[in-house]
């Protein structure tokens, strides 16, 4: 699997994703700098990883969605490359159009550091595939702006869809129905607020997260 992490002036989780997706597939990803425009050629995966992109001004991933990688991104994307945003990449996403709706500051306006439990809702997707639908899992969330939101016609569209990747087994941040993970509407970009690259190996004290970036391996055969 060929992959790349993007780098933006803030993010603090690319090297665990770095770390994560070299365990799993066995090749080291390429760190691509926020300012490229444009990404190594036969990508499988882009990776767009947690942090603080340019310090959360304006809201989070407002900036970072801007950067002129972020053009070349939304083109691997829309020919069909899978891209994985976790936590600051999920807003990232979302602000740069890839993904509906909104991530918000949390409900009770506190960070949030601690594991949780989510409910698989998909398990279709390259990115879910090995878990079940229905499954229960473990994985950290960090995060002071993880209250997903969008309005009723859109959250329904998700639901309906099947975009629902994860959602949190008991409320975590307010989010809308309890979203932790949607996709897009071709399945091959997901965002997510939980970090699975934090949760791969027995050290961590669970392997949860493991089977996210197994299922994408497996997928390209």
């Amino acid at each position: 699997m060929k992959s790349a992490v993007i780098v933006f002036p803030g993010s603090n989780c690319d090297r665990d994703l770095a770390v994560a997706l070299r365990d799993v597939s066995g090749n080291e990803p390429v760190m691509v700098w926020h300012r490229e425009t444009e990404l190594p050629e036969g990508l499988d995966l882009i990776a767009v990883p947690g942090g603080f992109s340019y310090g959360d001004y304006l809201r989070s991933g407002a900036m970072a969605a801007n950067s002129p990688i972020m053009r070349a991104v939304k083109k691997a994307a829309d020919a069909g490359t899978s891209v994985l945003g976790v936590c600051n990449g999920f807003q990232i996403l979302t602000e740069a159009g890839l993904l509906p709706g909104a991530l918000m500051r949390n409900a009770e306006l506190a960070f949030v550091c601690r594991d949780v439990p989510l409910t698989v809702e998909n398990s279709q997707s390259a990115f879910t595939s090995r878990y079940n639908a229905g499954e229960q899992i473990v994985i950290p969330v960090a995060h002071h702006d993880g209250n997903y939101t969008a309005d009723k016609e859109t959250l329904d569209r998700l639901e309906g869809e099947g975009r629902v990747a994860f959602r949190y087994a008991a409320p975590v941040n307010g989010s809308a129905r309890n979203i932790a993970g949607i996709l897009n509407a071709d399945g091959n970009v997901l965002g997510m607020m939980p970090h699975p690259e934090r949760m791969i190996e027995a050290a961590h004290g669970r392997s949860d997260g493991r089977r996210l970036f197994e299922g994408i391996l497996e997928a390209l055969g």
